[in-house]
């Protein structure tokens, strides 16, 4: 309305408005012309097309009583009206409050109200970052898998560490391990990422930059020296902004709905009632059986699946499509900057090389007794370590355990560390029995009376009990048990008569 007034005015001013004017404008608002002549005259007199009424806003000291109770409006309308009958005006209504925020208020303050900061940020938009190329930019997460799976006779939920590419959604590569990860389930995650081939790939390369969140173990300093070494920078993003690495989000949302929803023992599975769900007296999965759906679930993820925002196409298609040149690098130069090092220099001797109190011998050695070397290896998997000339830091070859003991002397001494633990809490058990003592009920006000009496029955169950389970080596040093039947001829001491005081 206001534009078509302003144009009549003009018109008007100029001596040339004319009914027709005023007539093609109402037709074309879909007014009553004597609407629009009504807004012209106000118009020429400079009042206000539309006369506003005063109508209730939220003011500051409203947004902080909303925010002191959690988003609940009724209560902040329970406080308005007590200030107002304080004052002796007319209180609002709880409608025209409920009016007010949800016209002056966003769906993100009133979010933010009721839950919090992050609640607020899920509704705020996001920009997509511009297309790159492969290998540009990378991505890399934990994520914890909701199963319950079979790992070293306990039931745990694996941890999954992955890095994916940004630009064709590829899975680049991952770990798994049965507690929460470590550097070695880092480096190990980028080492099936850069390498590709003899169970590597199909992708691999070097990318130009990774996005990584704050967590203590991505920080560490190998990794750091690991991927700067290869001139990879490293973003670390601010806490609790997820949306600043989508793209593992987005793989982590699409594992849980895909692939582990679809596992036996899953944790969010459908509820039976308020405690019990479905599905939880499934017989667990091993955790080798998990690996080795995982791995299938991430060939089929990068090879069959299509993907909508790449035009129907696989990331690998997608990835092979893309003719930017990759950043390869040798195993051997992945030796030397994706394993932790060893500050100390060691000397290969004629039982190998000494390292954590463990001898590593190799066939390469052969010949090289006294040659000065610095050992390199991966966190938490000391099976096998690597070994570089500490003159020219020339890799020199990988050694293994000399005497490493078999499977079933492993077992053997976890059976034995399980009973010495078992041993300990039955002895601690039964000193917290000893430490229990027993008082006497009351019926009226007086001290606690420790309940010392026993029974004569009592007492002997208790003796009988203890005399059973004496083991055999808590008898006398001197005692010596009678093995034989004595001969006919010797004289066995026969039963004592009772003596006066028994009859």
């Amino acid at each position: 309305m206001g534009p078509a007034v302003r144009a009549l005015l003009e018109l008007s001013q100029r001596g040339e408005l004319t009914t027709a004017h005023v007539e093609l404008s109402a037709h074309t608002l879909g007014v009553h012309v004597r609407t629009v002549w009504r807004n012209l005259a106000r118009a020429r007199l400079g009042e206000p097309l539309r006369r506003g009424r005063g109508r209730f806003e939220i003011t500051d000291d409203i947004r902080t009583l909303l925010a002191y109770h959690r988003g609940n409006v009724k209560a902040v309308h329970r406080e308005l009206v007590q200030d107002a009958e304080k004052a002796g005006a007319t209180p609002v209504s709880l409608s025209t409050l409920h009016r007010a925020v949800k016209r002056d208020l966003t769906p993100g303050d009133r979010a933010g109200f009721k839950s919090g900061i992050p609640a607020s940020r899920g509704h705020d938009p996001h920009l997509r970052r511009p297309p790159t190329a492969r290998n540009e930019e990378w991505e890399g997460d934990h994520k914890q898998a909701p199963v319950w799976v079979w790992a070293d006779g306990r039931l745990v939920k694996p941890w999954v560490t992955w890095f994916c590419d940004c630009h064709t959604g590829m899975i680049m590569g991952w770990a798994v391990t049965p507690h929460f990860p470590h550097r070695g389930s880092i480096l190990a995650a980028l080492r099936s990422c850069i390498l590709h081939g003899d169970g590597y790939g199909p992708a691999g390369g070097l990318p130009t930059r990774i996005r990584i969140d704050r967590g203590k173990d991505f920080l560490s300093c190998a990794v750091q020296d690991a991927l700067g070494a290869f001139a990879v920078q490293v973003d670390v993003l601010p806490p609790y902004t997820p949306h600043l690495k989508g793209s593992i989000e987005n793989l982590n949302r699409a594992a849980t709905s895909m692939f582990f929803s679809t596992l036996p023992r899953y944790t969010h599975a459908q509820k039976l009632d308020s405690r019990r769900r479905s599905g939880e007296k499934d017989p667990a999965l091993t955790f080798e059986g998990f690996v080795e759906l995982l791995a299938q679930w991430v060939k089929t993820r990068n090879a069959e699946h299509p993907m909508a925002g790449y035009g129907d196409l696989t990331p690998l298609q997608w990835w092979n499509s893309d003719p930017s040149p990759l950043r390869e690098v040798s195993a051997e130069d992945l030796h030397a900057f994706l394993l932790e090092g060893d500050r100390s220099t060691r000397v290969i001797n004629g039982h190998g090389i000494r390292f954590r109190g463990r001898d590593y011998m190799a066939g390469w050695m052969t010949g090289r007794s006294g040659t000065r070397v610095h050992v390199r290896f991966q966190p938490h998997h000391l099976d096998q370590i690597e070994i570089f000339d500490a003159d020219n830091r020339r890799h020199l070859g990988t050694a293994y355990l000399a005497d490493q003991a078999s499977d079933e002397q492993i077992e053997q001494v976890y059976q034995a560390r399980t009973e010495r633990v078992r041993r300990v809490r039955r002895d601690l058990r039964r000193a917290e029995t000893l430490r229990r003592r027993r008082f006497k009920a009351h019926t009226s006000a007086g001290p606690a009376q420790a309940d010392t009496a026993m029974t004569r029955k009592e007492a002997a169950e208790e003796l009988r009990t203890w005399r059973s389970s004496r083991a055999d080596d808590d008898l006398p040093t001197d005692y010596m048990p009678r093995r034989i039947t004595p001969p006919g001829r010797w004289a066995v001491p026969g039963p004592s008569a009772p003596s006066e005081e028994d009859t």
